[in-house]
């Protein structure tokens, strides 16, 4: 059996050896990111994706409607056999990073490969932040109250 496989903005036609087409099926972008956001998640060392106002937003809806975009901080380009995916991620503090990044990069790609087909021809990984526990999002200690003293005049 013969295929004619494309994916991402286009139709995934599947053909068989004499010629005829049983039917298309097409793959949105946003599936390939929901794939990758999924499977960064499920990466050991990664606190969470997306920048700082994606992240607060992300967070406000997350309390509200009770759901989790799985998409965020993940961006996708696809063409017809091929994706290339740009992810942003906070990182727990005392992960080695490149052991992250790393494992991050085997985690997408078997998850991408495998469900669309589509070869994961790039990875490229912006690490915007440590976590640290014990502090909120925004770095500052939660125990520490009042103004901070500045060490410069």
């Amino acid at each position: 059996m013969a295929t004619n496989e494309t994916l991402g903005g286009t139709a995934l036609g599947t053909g068989n050896s004499d010629g005829g087409t049983r039917g298309t099926t097409t793959i949105a972008d946003t599936v390939v990111s929901t794939i990758a956001g999924i499977a960064v998640r499920e990466t050991d060392g990664v606190h969470s994706l997306g920048r700082g106002a994606s992240r607060a937003l992300g967070a406000v809806k997350d309390k509200v409607s009770r759901s989790n975009d799985p998409s965020r901080g993940v961006k996708v380009e696809v063409g017809e056999k091929q994706a290339a995916i740009d992810v942003v991620i906070v990182v727990e503090y005392g992960i080695p990073i490149l052991e992250a990044a790393k494992n991050i990069r085997t985690h997408v790609t078997d998850a991408v490969e495998t469900m669309t087909g589509l070869e994961v021809v790039e990875i490229n990984i912006d690490v915007l932040d440590v976590h640290v526990p014990g502090t909120d999002d925004d770095g500052d200690d939660e125990s520490d109250s009042g103004p901070k003293k500045s060490r410069v005049q």
